[in-house]
């Protein structure tokens, strides 16, 4: 039973994702609003799905922390494709970090160039990436849009603690604005390198935000510390 679920689930979340892309044709020549809602829209499907194909349910808590402040930015724990597609329900229109060649994807990358998402070459050094922290900055002061950042740099096992990158501190220095953290466990229910998919209720938590002025490396074992012991507590 549970692999006939995993394996409907994945049917209908691709085949969801490639409906929407094809449906959301037009909006690349609209407003970049037009394509976020579509974004939107696509992690309530994938909320849904989730729950009626798995049983899983989604629980967003702490999203009072999402209005202390009127500009911030997300540090969220990363162990599934899950996180990159349900945040959307609860921010308001996220910019993405991403590696270049995902922009290379048909459809796909024309809708995250579309949205402002910014790519980076990772394990080099180029022109592009020498002026990465200026390009975040500018472009969230125009779109006024909060940074969603995955600081363990990568998908993680659900219990595993892997250190975070620094960038992430030279990001939170670039930008100065309070960071709000993301504890999760997605990774209970699609789990890193795995097609099966568990039948496991999905918590995420908006913690309480951390605000600019730290040392860029105090500020990167703070978010560990934070988000880590968050997890801890989640089922």
């Amino acid at each position: 039973m549970q692999f006939i679920r995993s394996l409907l689930f994945t049917i209908l979340f691709y085949l969801t994702l490639i409906l929407v892309f094809i449906i959301a044709i037009p909006t690349l020549i609209l407003p970049s609003k037009a394509t976020l809602i579509c974004g939107k829209i696509l992690a309530y499907i994938i909320i849904f799905l989730l729950r009626f194909i798995l049983g899983v349910k989604v629980t967003f808590s702490g999203t009072e922390n999402l209005k202390k402040n009127e500009r911030f930015f997300v540090a969220c724990a990363h162990q599934s494709l899950l996180e990159t597609f349900i945040l959307q329900a609860p921010l308001q229109y996220p910019i993405f970090i991403l590696k270049k060649e995902l922009l290379k994807i048909p459809l796909f990358g024309w809708y995250l160039k579309k949205i402002g998402s910014i790519d980076i070459i990772r394990d080099t050094t180029t022109k592009d990436n020498l002026n990465f922290f200026d390009k975040i900055k500018n472009n969230i002061e125009i779109s006024k849009r909060p940074l969603l950042i995955f600081p363990q740099g990568t998908r993680v096992k659900f219990g595993e603690r892997l250190p975070f990158k620094k960038g992430a501190g030279r990001i939170y220095e670039a930008l100065n604005l309070p960071c709000v953290p993301v504890a999760l466990n997605t990774g209970r229910v699609w789990p890193k390198n795995s097609f099966l998919k568990y039948n496991h209720d999905i918590e995420i938590s908006f913690l309480e935000p951390i605000e600019p002025g730290k040392d860029k490396n105090v500020f990167v074992n703070d978010l560990e510390t934070k988000i880590y012991s968050s997890m801890e507590n989640l089922s």
